[in-house]
């Protein structure tokens, strides 16, 4: 949230305005200079119509809806959580002003969104208030018309970077400890660099709408960080040199786990393997993941996709005994169809409710969705693919009365989905990404790694984290959908 131009802001434009002067005056070891005048700055407040009023309020309630999310989804063990919290009451709290306002027909000047357009207004500063703040330069500083220098500055001041952008800070011993920057963007508030980029904690609040709230170096996002705006999904986690990466999770026993599996746990080569699944735990999520866990990994395995049927003529032959035994074990239990862009997707879906079991308290159906960019081009592009998605997706909800979930990569999403919001609001999306990061969209379920260990299954096997804990996957097994 970007305040009102206070007192202090008001001193760096008069005093930036008297640098010129100051720097013909030089007095070097502190001799007196002349006296200043008083001068006449503007400054900005917010008075804000009815009409401000309103997108305010549909601004603050996109906001809060993406910060709902995240709350819902997340402890307060998680990285970043208090603080993200702590920002979720400030826009509440905001939203509670606004709806005052507009339940009283006020139209007044207050400290709110910095998205709304400013009322201009005159303000006289006396010279006596200008004084008592520092104007740092190269070798010294100035402080009410005396130059110092090889002093070392203490308390507030300003400056000017290399962009030509203001600083207001606080100095101790010669280093800056928190300082101030507006540009033409937002306003930055944190710790700086002795080149005055923003560097260590801050928050960056933008002009058009949106909080950044975590750590920077050299003046861009690094490290973990949360990004709040009306205008897209909140993202939260790590960055680096100002690109986001994503959410690194920390792997803990509260966490929410499951496998997928077909043939391939079944078969390698020649040779079979059986499935057994008495006391079947997750010991291992693959290399690169099992770094990131808190604790010995040795997790129940809660949820168990099974392949069903590919295009219109393959069926798994373990389907129904890798079924039959999972259910027998007390782990909740999904079908998966495999879809081809070679058959057409009635078929496919009459195929998969023929051959596939989905009882009334097994786990939603899923359509496994892998194709090649030069497959989806050969049928016609995105919008023809999008049309099939939606044909299987239809027939198979109607039949089942559960509403099936997608599962596909993350650059499937980026790449192919752009206009296929219909089916990312309707439909649970199960995400396939082998990376340290969590996917950046809303998911149900995140496919982590192919080369997971399960005590009981002799083959590597996909391991897959619920996106929630238990009160939401409790919620998930009641409804089989995922909000």
């Amino acid at each position: 949230m970007k305040p009102l131009a206070n007192i202090a802001d008001i001193l760096i434009v008069a005093a930036l305005g008297i640098i010129t002067w100051l720097s013909a005056n030089t007095s070097h070891g502190g001799e007196t200079g002349r006296s200043l005048p008083d001068r006449v700055v503007v400054t900005t407040h917010k008075s804000l119509t009815p009409d401000e009023i309103s997108t305010a309020l549909r601004r603050d309630s996109d906001e809060l809806s993406e910060l709902d999310y995240y709350i819902r989804m997340h402890k307060v063990d998680d990285e970043g959580f208090n603080i993200i919290a702590n920002y979720n009451s400030t826009i509440v709290n905001h939203r509670k002003l606004l709806l005052a306002m507009q339940r009283t027909h006020q139209a007044i000047s207050t400290p709110l969104t910095s998205y709304l357009s400013p009322r201009t207004t005159r303000d006289t500063i006396a010279a006596k208030d200008r004084q008592r703040i520092a104007v740092k330069t190269t070798g010294g500083f100035w402080l009410s018309g005396h130059f110092f220098s090889g002093m070392k500055l203490h308390g507030p001041a300003i400056a000017i970077d290399h962009s030509r952008r203001i600083i207001r800070g606080t100095w101790q011993s010669d280093t800056i400890v928190t300082a101030t920057r507006t540009d033409s963007r937002g306003t930055y508030h944190g710790q700086m660099d002795t080149l005055l980029q923003a560097s260590g904690q801050g928050t960056y609040d933008l002009a058009e709408g949106g909080h950044y709230e975590g750590f920077w170096l050299h003046d861009k996002r690094h490290g973990f960080g949360f990004e709040s705006s009306p205008h897209h999904q909140l993202r939260a986690g790590e960055w680096r040199n100002g690109k986001f990466l994503g959410e690194r999770l920390t792997y803990t026993a509260q966490r929410i786990y499951g496998i997928d599996i077909s043939r391939y746990q079944h078969e390698k080569g020649r040779q079979r393997f059986p499935i057994n699944w008495r006391g079947m735990r997750i010991t291992s999520l693959g290399q690169k993941n099992s770094q990131h866990a808190n604790g010995a990994i040795d997790y129940p395995v809660s949820f168990v996709y099974i392949k069903a049927t590919e295009s219109t003529v393959v069926k798994n032959q373990y389907f129904a005994q890798d079924y039959r035994q999972a259910r027998r074990n007390g782990i909740h239990v999904g079908a998966y169809h495999f879809f081809s862009l070679r058959k057409p997707a009635q078929q496919q879906a009459t195929f998969f409710l023929k051959n596939a079991v989905v009882g009334k308290d097994d786990f939603p159906p899923v359509l496994d969705v892998e194709p090649t960019n030069s497959q989806i081009e050969s049928i016609g592009g995105d919008a023809e693919l999008m049309r099939r998605i939606r044909i299987w997706m239809n027939i198979v909800e109607k039949q089942t009365g559960k509403r099936p979930i997608l599962y596909v990569s993350q650059n499937f999403v980026t790449q192919h989905m752009r206009q296929a919001d219909d089916i990312k609001k309707q439909y649970n999306v199960w995400i396939a990404r082998y990376s340290d990061y969590k996917p950046d969209v809303k998911l149900v379920y995140w496919q982590l790694t192919p080369n997971g260990r399960v005590s009981g299954i002799h083959l590597p096997v996909d391991i897959n984290v619920f996106n929630g804990y238990s009160a939401q996957f409790e919620e998930f097994i009641r409804t089989g959908f995922h909000k």
